[in-house]
């Protein structure tokens, strides 16, 4: 058997709701340059990420790697908290 060496995609976003149990939705924002006129705008996704132990607050900043489907729409799983919300 080959075994595959394959990179998960990792963001780091904000944690924008944590309404849900063991689960966080987290807005990541990145610049991309616009196709015709070049320059870099924001562009948003929201992504909802496994949580296991309940830890993530509003506004707090979290790394986020890809794994396996948990449920319908939650592919991501909180790596660490790099930054607490004051």
């Amino acid at each position: 058997m080959t075994e595959r060496k394959t990179r998960r995609k990792v963001f780091v976003g904000k944690v924008v709701s944590n309404k849900m149990e063991k689960t966080i939705s987290v807005e990541v924002t990145r610049q991309s340059p616009h196709p015709l006129y070049g320059k870099y705008v924001m562009r948003r996704s929201k992504f909802l990420a496994h949580d296991e132990k309940n830890e993530c607050q509003i506004g707090d900043v979290v790394e986020i790697m890809e794994t396996r489907p948990l449920s319908r729409r939650k592919r991501w799983r909180v790596v660490k908290i790099l930054e607490r919300a004051s």
